[in-house]
């Protein structure tokens, strides 16, 4: 019997940026899922195709190589972070706009059903610190940016068919902290980041 082959396809929230590699989460799913496939006797063999500081237009431009080759199974796409991000060099635009990101995580999916991927999970991203200040040429905190690429990944989960599945980060994190910032700190790694994982994060 084939091997299942799940891809992770990322940005460094998938890498687990700043965070021992044995500590992070993707790699102690992959831990857990091979487990699970010693259980049921298949073998499950997990890759992780994330990169530090990819938007979902880089994710594109690498995915030939790094996904559509590789006879990926389950695909779990985990990107936004980096997309809803807003650079004093780019006045007031973000790194990629809400339709375009909307659009890019459409042709991901497409793409991975077209080179016979079984499942798709797309993952929100979980809540982060920094919203005490607004990003460069705009209203809005980097919080509250994230939020609302969150909306759009739910969106396009819930037009996509029963092959996507959403895996809801962000939901589970507040249901946790319940509105407590302190609690959510303790997620994350302290100032000035506020924005990556802390090995409690992993851990939830």
């Amino acid at each position: 019997m084939e091997a299942i082959n799940v891809f992770f396809f990322g940005d460094s929230i998938c890498i687990g940026q700043y965070v021992s590699i044995h500590k992070g989460w993707v790699t102690r799913t992959s831990a857990e899922m091979s487990e699970l496939g010693q259980k049921y006797k298949r073998q499950v063999i997990v890759t992780n195709a994330s990169a530090s500081g990819r938007t979902t237009r880089q994710a594109l431009e690498q995915m030939p190589y790094e996904i559509q080759s590789q006879h990926v199974d389950i695909l779990i796409v985990q990107f936004g972070m980096n997309d809803c991000n807003y650079w004093q060099t780019d006045r007031g635009l973000p790194r990629v706009s809400p339709k375009a990101f909307a659009a890019n995580l459409e042709e991901i999916i497409a793409r991975a059903f077209n080179f016979e991927a079984k499942k798709v999970l797309l993952n929100t991203n979980h809540p982060n610190g920094l919203d005490q200040k607004t990003m460069p040429f705009t209203n809005i905190s980097y919080q509250q940016s994230n939020e609302r690429y969150n909306k759009i990944i739910r969106e396009v989960a819930a037009r996509s068919d029963s092959r996507v599945i959403l895996n809801d980060v962000e939901k589970s994190f507040k249901t946790y902290t319940n509105g407590n910032r302190e609690r959510l700190l303790e997620l994350l790694l302290p100032n000035p980041d506020l924005l990556h994982l802390s090995e409690r994060g992993h851990d939830l």
